[in-house]
């Protein structure tokens, strides 16, 4: 779901991010490509596992909408249209059910045949969201994906057809659009978490042993980019850590899917956002979010050119120029997707990392 937060920006802080605790991403620090994501594996493998039974409680915590207390079901809400119906906490459990808004049940979004039922994947929160019984047993096992004619439709727009997406051409299922980003970043997580176990024990898998095939990760990092990470994900995140005591690191760093999976992996992670020569300067970047323009102030005594370049979050350089020093710099975003972006600013002086959101 697209994030709409507005971020205040100096240059000691780095941007809004989910609060992860003090330190628990020290061990990350500096490192990049794969070595970036072992230390990451190693940080968020060991969590608390919940027996199956324990996953309908966690529900309440983890999926309850803040507007009407219901469930929040990825797949029956419609954010951009009309919503059918809602679930009831414990009294909408599945049981039997014939047709969509009978019940909710617990969705293992990859699916469990792919690892063989095995723990701990078999419970982690961080992939199993409450959802329709019926459409969830549409999309059985199959992958995820994108269908351009559809078999069936289900009342959010979710989808059953032949994939479109380039490199896969059987059987998928295609989610909402407001919940892509969602599930890529779930599958993020558990090329991460699980880069040790097998996850490709079907055929019909997305991932070869703990990674994911080259045409699911090519789509799943587009689906990143069209649908940012929302304020839902960065409650569900705290939720789930504060009963599995474990986090999603691409919903606290959305970046690390280009640092990790993408083509920013020279770049080491640094989670303070910024290299700084003068502690006490600082910036300021308006508006953030972003419509057209984005203006950039630094200190008043610079001299000498500013090298800018704005970065997606697959790492890639979508903007950069060069200008001379003035009291205000301005970079035309205009023609830039909406998304998540890092602006990165330097001189010999200085260097700025930020993130910054375009939202038109």
């Amino acid at each position: 779901m697209k994030s709409r937060l507005l971020i205040c920006c100096l240059l000691a802080a780095f941007a809004v991010h989910a609060q992860a605790p003090a330190n628990y991403y020290n061990n990350a620090y500096n490192k990049k490509g794969y070595a970036l994501r072992k230390a990451l594996h190693n940080i968020v493998k060991n969590h608390t596992s919940l027996s199956y039974s324990g996953l309908w409680d966690a529900f309440y915590t983890t999926d309850r909408r803040p507007d009407n207390g219901k469930v929040w079901d990825i797949y029956s809400d419609n954010p951009n249209g009309y919503t059918s119906y809602y679930y009831t906490f414990g009294s909408d459990q599945c049981g039997n059910y014939s047709s969509e808004g009978d019940c909710y049940n617990r969705e293992h979004s990859v699916p469990k045949s792919w690892f063989n039922d095995a723990a701990p994947m078999y419970t982690d929160l961080f992939h199993l969201y409450p959802t329709d019984g019926y459409v969830n047993g549409h999309r059985s096992n199959l992958p995820l994906g994108e269908v351009n004619n559809p078999s069936w439709t289900s009342t959010n727009g979710s989808k059953l057809g032949t994939c479109s997406a380039a490199g896969y051409s059987n059987t998928v299922f295609e989610p909402n659009d407001a919940y892509k980003g969602d599930l890529a970043r779930t599958y993020f997580y558990f090329s991460v978490c699980y880069m040790d176990k097998n996850l490709g024990q079907e055929t019909q898998s997305m991932f070869t042993g703990g990674s994911l095939k080259p045409w699911a990760l090519n789509m799943l990092i587009r689906w990143h980019n069209e649908d940012p990470v929302s304020q839902k994900e960065i409650d569900r995140n705290n939720a789930v850590y504060g009963i599995q005591g474990n986090r999603n690191p691409f919903i606290d760093y959305p970046e690390l899917v280009g640092m990790i999976f993408g083509s920013d992996s020279v770049t080491a992670f640094n989670p303070t956002g910024v290299v700084e020569w003068d502690l006490s300067v600082r910036c300021q970047i308006y508006p953030n979010p972003a419509r057209d323009k984005v203006s950039v102030v630094l200190p008043a005594d610079l001299s000498e050119p500013v090298s800018f370049q704005l970065l997606n979050m697959m790492g890639q350089v979508v903007l950069q120029e060069t200008q001379e020093p003035v009291d205000i710099h301005t970079l035309d975003v205009s023609a830039l997707p909406e998304g998540v972006y890092i602006l990165r600013a330097q001189t010999d002086k200085y260097h700025i990392h930020k993130k910054i959101i375009i939202s038109h």
